[in-house]
């Protein structure tokens, strides 16, 4: 017998076995879709009225309207699995409509996984198949036939390199068979390896072949290999100098003529399913290769000898330096301008967008958030807190107001009372002092705010530090001076990341970089004398931003918890009553601040106009209705995100999405008019979107009145959009049905019905409740972030 659906699967009437269930069911005419209702409505559990019954026969007045559909979409809603409707099917005896339910004779549901592995290792390749009589099985490796691989399971003890290649599996039930997919095996031969490192016995990801550093002569080959054991099958990136190289995506990078321009550090990034990972970073040094004449003794340094072509290769790959590295790198990053009680600022959010650019090129894994309270600004620490682990790198950023005491820095939340004392900030002392306790690699904190003294507080903070060689501050100006903001109608940096964007992917001790940084600054007319860049670090080890990241096996759930808060719904697709369709794209400005863009992609050929608009936001969000569905996106606010939107869309910009408390719900609305129509009619749809999310990773309070996902979207990495339409009356879809088939006519039919078409119209209309109807030399400053 056929393999039947599991009894308990709900019903998914999207499937292409629902659609040919439809059709069968829309063309038997003793024992279709009525009989079926019929036998259902007898069934109390799902409710299935007259009414419901009279509604699904309305779908025949319209263009590809199917009866079966809105049964089986009915049947759905209300909970009905498939094993309750093979049962219905059965009372039913209508065999064919059974038969589509049911799965083909023959169905492999295991397919093979590719996979790299290390020579020596067991390979298992696994193939599974149900058919109505016995299966059988037969391996090929390439177009060849595997010796003993009749079997379900393909198991090679001890590979070698010989058995890499790629595996197909032929299944064979009576007269019919089929192919499973293709399968790659890929085996590591690091028996001579000296960047050997064993594989992971759980199955995780694992650099087993690491590159080594190379020097070579000009016009000689450039070969480096790497490789990881994994399933499935790794994917590689080869970089040198943090830029990817275009086309070196296979695990041996070779460049057969190399020049100096391919001089510096390479590392590989290694995918393998939600893992990932890198290998150590190696140096390449290529020597000119000019002639060298030696007339007698002299004196030679290694490069000299090494130019020359003798001295001892060995001893030349054994001096290179250990690579320092980190198991993870996180970032926080606050900008604050929109203050209830203070100067609003302009620069924290353009610099904030920009920093996060450039983290990510240096593969941090960065917050960036706008404009948050103080109980905002708390939890959002705290969720940053989780990411960090032994040997993580951490960079908290921060612009907006702020001032110094005592030698402790305050972070001024966009609610701070005016005079606001440390009791209503953050101090970020104590927020180091806790990072301290994850026993991080690095600390690195970039503070773009005032620092003059707050004669309002008078309260010191005590807080007591580890002393650790790993911490570095980089202020943007000095003691008891203010930071500035360029004055001007476009949006600009502020001085601090102007200089400090520039530098920051220079492979150089962080402390190096910060130095360079204050050199530019002390050159720009527009703030000398008046902002100075100050650094303190007790960093004792050549750490760099640029250093490579090399998680452990205990670096996975975090990672983990970062992909899943920072993935945005994908696009979809919304079906109108009339035929018509839009798509609805997300973008994410900042964590917190999404873009939402809409368009039609299919209209009915009956109508000869159609807009679509998104509206109804939750009233938490900080959404401008003035700037709400506008044909640009700086229109609607977005101005650093534009270039990198689709264009001919409507655009909307979602703030402060720390504040959502519930799902996120919108209605998405569309307007048409028929040439029947007067120029002034028009006609309205609606359509509810739920964005839901996961309660247990999103960031909440502890007070009842308040919810934030600080850190995180609503939807929390749910990819779960889900559009639904809300239960019309059995006598209102009537109506709505025969006002599409109205509209559908030409308006010659229209115009038939006589005068009083217009008026019944518009008491159809009322009775559905729908419509009827600044430069770098400027020496100029304006503002601050001064307390």
């Amino acid at each position: 017998m056929a393999a039947t659906p599991e009894r308990s699967v709900k019903l998914n009437p999207l499937n292409e076995e629902w659609k040919r269930l439809c059709d069968v069911l829309d063309r038997s005419p003793g024992n279709g879709w009525r009989r079926l209702g019929e036998i259902v409505a007898q069934d109390r559990r799902f409710r299935l009225s007259a009414d419901n019954l009279e509604m699904c026969s309305l779908k025949v007045l319209q263009p590809d309207g199917s009866p079966s559909h809105m049964l089986l979409m009915l049947l759905a809603e209300r909970g009905c699995t498939c094993g309750q409707l093979m049962d219905f099917l059965r009372a039913l005896a209508n065999a064919e409509a059974l038969h589509c339910l049911q799965a083909p004779a023959l169905q492999i549901i295991t397919q093979p996984q590719s996979v790299s592995l290390l020579c020596g290792h067991n390979l298992h390749l696994s193939c599974q198949a149900v058919g109505p009589s016995p299966v059988q099985y037969q391996w090929f490796k390439s177009k060849e036939e595997v010796p003993n691989g009749s079997t379900a399971d393909l198991a090679i003890n001890g590979v070698h390199v010989k058995d890499g290649g790629f595996y197909i599996c032929r299944v064979n039930c009576g007269e019919s068979f089929q192919f499973s997919q293709w399968a790659q095996v890929d085996v590591l031969d690091v028996s001579v390896s000296s960047g050997y490192t064993r594989q992971s016995s759980d199955g995780h990801l694992e650099v087993a072949l690491q590159p080594r550093p190379q020097r070579l002569l000009a016009g000689a080959a450039l070969q480096l290999e790497c490789g990881a054991a994994g399933c499935p099958i790794p994917h590689y990136q080869w970089y040198c100098d943090g830029v990817p190289l275009p086309g070196a995506t296979k695990r041996k990078l070779t460049i057969p003529n190399a020049t100096q321009d391919h001089q510096g550090k390479y590392r590989c990034r290694i995918i393998s399913g939600g893992e990932r990972t890198w290998t150590s970073e190696v140096e390449v040094l290529i020597a000119p290769s000019a002639p060298v004449q030696i007339s007698g003794p002299m004196e030679c340094s290694e490069d000299d000898i090494y130019a020359i072509g003798g001295g001892s290769t060995d001893f030349l790959l054994n001096s290179v330096p250990e690579q320092l590295h980190a198991t993870d790198k996180v970032a926080l990053l606050i900008g604050n301008l929109s203050y209830q009680n203070h100067p609003q600022l302009k620069a924290p959010m353009v610099d904030v967008y920009d920093l996060t650019n450039v983290l990510r090129q240096l593969d941090f894994k960065v917050v960036s958030l706008l404009d948050l309270t103080e109980l905002e600004m708390r939890n959002a620490v705290h969720e940053f807190l989780l990411l960090l682990h032994k040997g993580v790198y951490g960079l908290l950023y921060y612009a907006g107001h702020g001032y110094e005491n005592y030698g402790n820095s305050f972070m001024v939340p966009v609610d701070a009372p005016n005079p606001y004392r440390s009791a209503d900030c953050l101090c970020v002392q104590s927020i180091l002092k806790l990072m301290q306790e994850k026993e991080t690699g690095l600390n690195v904190f970039l503070l773009d705010m005032c620092r003059k003294r707050n004669v309002h507080d008078d309260s010191t903070h005590n807080v007591v530090l580890r002393v650790t060689a790993n911490i570095v501050f980089g202020y943007a100006t000095c003691q008891d001076a203010e930071a500035f903001e360029l004055s001007s109608s476009d949006f600009t940096n502020g001085v601090f990341v102007k200089f400090l964007k520039k530098r920051l992917l220079d492979d150089e001790k962080i402390t190096v970089v910060l130095d360079r940084v204050a050199e530019d600054m002390g050159q720009f007319d527009a703030t000398r004398g008046k902002q100075a860049l100050e650094i303190r670090s007790s960093l004792s080890e050549r750490r760099a931003l640029t250093d490579p990241v090399l998680p452990g096996a205990a670096d996975l759930p975090h990672s983990q918890q970062w992909a899943k808060a920072h993935e945005l719904p994908e696009s979809m697709y919304v079906d109108f009553e009339c035929g018509a369709q839009i798509k609805l794209g997300f973008a994410a400005e900042f964590s917190n601040v999404l873009v939402v863009y809409t368009h039609i992609v299919r209209k009915p050929a009956e109508l000869s106009t159609c807009q679509a608009h998104v509206t109804d936001f939750p009233q938490e969000l900080d959404v401008d209705p003035k700037a709400m569905n506008r044909s640009t996106p700086e229109d609607t606010g977005v101005y650093l995100l534009s270039s990198h939107l689709p264009h001919h869309c409507l655009y909307t910009r979602l703030c402060s999405l720390q504040k959502l408390k519930d799902d996120l719900v919108f209605t998405a609305c569309l307007r048409g008019a028929s040439a029947a129509m007067d120029a002034d009619d028009s006609v309205s749809w609606t359509e509810n979107v739920n964005i839901a999310p996961r309660p247990t990773t999103s960031i909440r309070t502890t007070t009842a009145a308040t919810s934030i996902t600080a850190l995180t979207f609503p939807w929390v990495g749910r990819r779960w959009a889900k559009v639904w339409r809300p239960t019309v009356p059995a006598s209102l879809s009537r109506l709505a049905t025969t006002w599409t088939s109205c509209i559908q006519h030409s308006s010659k039919a229209c115009s038939s019905s006589g005068p009083d078409s217009l008026d019944q119209r518009e008491i159809l209309a009322r009775t559905l409740n729908i419509k009827m109807s600044a430069c770098g030399t400027c020496p100029s400053l304006s503002g601050d972030r001064a307390a």
